[in-house]
């Protein structure tokens, strides 16, 4: 060992086996001490204050860790609008009226109605119809289908209740005209009237009639 010569040769061995620096790693420690010198040389200008930026700058240096990412957040739910709702009132269909009800109710308003008319005359003949645009006897114009009929000797403006006695259908008809004149018949229709009690088909019918008057 004390000849040099060996020991040359032992220290050139030693520095073959050593790691060589790589450039790039003595680029990273330069600037590194070159950051540090920087900053202690500003800390001792500001009184060994490091401003709040200098600790940013830190914080930001390349090589800092990434904050994680926020975790997903619930979905918002929609705001109350108030207390709890009462329910809707629910819709209740009305009743229809049974059928037989309704019929009762109609009978009972044409007996309540025929009560009040009082029969001053009846009496039975044959009954036939007109439809001719003519005048009548009580100045107005004939209307075939209004219910009228014409009548020989009755004041104007007379009720009648005149019955088909071939099928009990029955009309009201007001007097305002004179006739019939033929032998037989008392009683001459308008044809609305006469297809009233279903005798058009027929044109002279057996009825029996009723003068009435309301009281």
């Amino acid at each position: 060992m004390g000849n040099p010569d060996e020991r040359h040769r032992l220290h050139a061995r030693l520095r073959a086996r050593l790691p060589r620096p790589r450039p790039r790693t003595l680029l990273i420690v330069s600037g590194v001490a070159a950051a540090v010198l920087a900053v202690g040389a500003f800390a001792i200008a500001t009184g060994g204050k490091a401003p709040a930026d200098s600790a940013q700058a830190a914080q930001t240096a390349p090589g800092a860790a990434t904050p994680a990412a926020d975790p997903p957040r619930p979905e918002p739910s929609r705001a109350s609008r108030g207390g709890q709702r009462d329910p809707e009132p629910k819709h209740t269909k009305k009743k229809a009226e049974p059928k037989k009800a309704r019929s009762e109710a109609v009978a009972e308003h044409k007996a309540a109605a025929k009560k009040k008319a009082k029969v001053l005359q009846s009496g039975t003949c044959e009954a036939s119809f007109y439809g001719e645009g003519q005048m009548t006897a009580s100045g107005e114009p004939f209307d075939p289908s209004a219910l009228t009929a014409a009548h020989k000797t009755l004041p104007m403006g007379s009720k009648v209740r005149v019955i088909n006695k071939n099928n009990g259908r029955s009309v009201v008809v007001r007097i305002n005209d004179r006739g019939p004149y033929a032998g037989g018949r008392c009683l001459d229709l308008s044809t609305a009237a006469m297809k009233k009690v279903g005798g058009t088909g027929s044109g002279v019918i057996p009825v029996r009639y009723e003068v009435l008057s309301k009281g």
